[in-house]
């Protein structure tokens, strides 16, 4: 089954530059299961959220459908990363506890998707799915960077609405739960947040199609408001979870 890589090709880039999810929100997913046995990370990528799922869960099942993403997915105890597109899992039958999906639910064929976790995740199972858009630092650097978004958007794949609304109108058919606020946080200098723009498909589709990068102009608006560009400063990003009893 074919599927829309986008990040193949960005593969190191983005195990090095994208945020570091709040242990917070798997400790809260953990605790709403009925048992912490088993999870399936889907789309895992670079393998960020399987780590984190590692410390609460038994066993987690990391998959994803790019090669390259797992070859550069980070290698750690009690995780065990497959090859496999979301919709067609390999999984067996109600083996799994929860199924978490960060940043990348845009991508699928949710009504197949939607049937596959029905088929894997336990009886009174989770699915946790989890997107983000706009960092802020300072007001100077968040205007910078949201004009910059804005000058780029038209180059990210159609699936990229879903994002920029938040998740809030992906259909999700599950028994929605309430769940309080996560953020992501970071202390990044401005080579940091370059390197958060390089991972981005609309930046690299940018610069496949005009033969030349977006972020040269970007970098010289940001060192105009960015008081000391090597001195690391606070990064947050909000998390938008969808949390569904299966």
């Amino acid at each position: 089954m074919s599927f829309k890589d986008h990040f193949s090709s960005l593969a190191s880039d983005y195990a090095r530059h994208r945020p570091r999810y709040p242990d917070a929100l798997f400790q809260f997913l953990a605790e709403n299961v009925p048992n912490a046995q088993c999870a399936w990370d889907c789309a895992t990528g670079n393998g960020q959220a399987a780590l984190a799922l590692a410390k609460h869960f038994s066993r987690v099942i990391a998959t994803d459908a790019s090669a390259k993403q797992i070859a550069a997915a980070e290698q750690s105890h009690g995780v065990e990363y497959r090859i496999a597109p979301a919709e067609h899992s390999t999984l067996e039958d109600v083996s799994v506890d929860i199924c978490t999906v960060a940043q990348a639910l845009h991508w699928f064929d949710w009504k197949q998707f939607y049937a596959e976790v029905r088929r894997v995740v336990r009886p009174n199972g989770l699915l946790a799915v989890w997107t983000y858009t706009h960092s802020t630092i300072t007001p100077e650097i968040d205007a910078v960077m949201r004009n910059f978004y804005a000058r780029v958007r038209s180059y990210f794949p159609p699936e990229r609405q879903w994002v920029d609304e938040e998740y809030r109108t992906i259909p999700f058919p599950f028994t929605e739960i309430n769940a309080p606020d996560f953020y992501m946080e970071a202390l990044w200098n401005l080579e940091d947040v370059l390197g958060y723009y390089r991972s981005w498909s609309g930046v690299a589709n940018y610069q496949q199609q005009h033969g030349k990068s977006p972020l040269d102009e970007v970098e010289t608006e940001l060192r105009s408001v960015w008081q000391n560009p090597d001195i690391p400063l606070p990064v947050s990003w909000k998390l938008h979870l969808r949390l569904g009893r299966v």
